[in-house]
């Protein structure tokens, strides 16, 4: 059976590719603290910091040479900037960003030689567009575009596609934060009249990973006509 890796893995859009993809893959799934969330779910669990590489390449000793990489993991900072601390500028790149390196740095010593391989990265349209009081997280998620691009590049030699998937506003807990009458106030400004689910994100990931391999250095915007 094909393996497969997916960050963030406990809730939410990771959860949801989980599960869409228990029957096809093995899974290696990740999550930073919250493990109990993914007890229902078959394969192996991690907890840790994805932003961690030592961490990082532990878990690869025992995956050996996944098929397909699924980076999802990600936090987010709603503030000024000049109210975001050094502290929680780092954690959001390094958990945003610095993970995608972390493990394609270890997918590429195993996917290259084999000549086979996928990774998919989770982005965000604020990444595309930048968000207001969000600098921290569009930054981060910038990267992670600019890091696909080239990445497929690297990678296109061999056979692999990498490419982004970059979901506009999500239901999910990340969006929690938001009273009755933000959500209201953002969904007047999505076209499609509300928010995307988990559970789309993640048929549009499976349906990514299925493409030929010729589809490569995408950044794939799924904001229901909002940008």
């Amino acid at each position: 059976m094909k393996k497969v890796l997916v960050t963030g893995a406990s809730r939410g859009i990771g959860r949801s590719i989980a599960l869409k993809l228990a029957d096809e893959y093995e899974l290696y799934l990740i999550c930073r603290n919250r493990s109990d969330l993914m007890s229902d779910l078959p394969g192996k669990h991690y907890t840790g910091d994805v932003g961690d590489l030592t961490f990082i390449e532990e878990v690869f000793k025992d995956i050996g040479a996944p098929d397909l990489v699924i980076n999802n993991a990600g936090i987010a900072h709603f503030d000024v900037i000049q109210d975001i601390s050094p502290e929680k500028w780092n954690d959001i790149l390094t958990t945003n960003l610095t993970a995608v390196y972390n493990t394609s740095y270890f997918a590429a010593k195993k996917m290259i030689p084999r000549h086979s391989g996928r990774i998919i990265n989770i982005s965000s349209i604020w990444g595309l567009y930048g968000g207001a009081c969000e600098s921290a997280y569009s930054a981060s998620k910038g990267g992670v575009n600019a890091f696909t691009k080239a990445l497929a590049k690297e990678f296109a030699p061999s056979g692999i596609a990498v490419n982004a998937l970059a979901p506009g506003v999500v239901d999910t807990d990340m969006n929690s934060r938001l009273s009755e009458q933000e959500r209201s106030e953002l969904i007047e400004q999505i076209p499609a009249g509300r928010m995307v689910s988990p559970d789309e994100v993640a048929e549009a990931v499976i349906l990514l990973s299925k493409m030929p391999v010729y589809l490569t250095g995408q950044i794939i915007a799924m904001d229901g006509g909002m940008i």
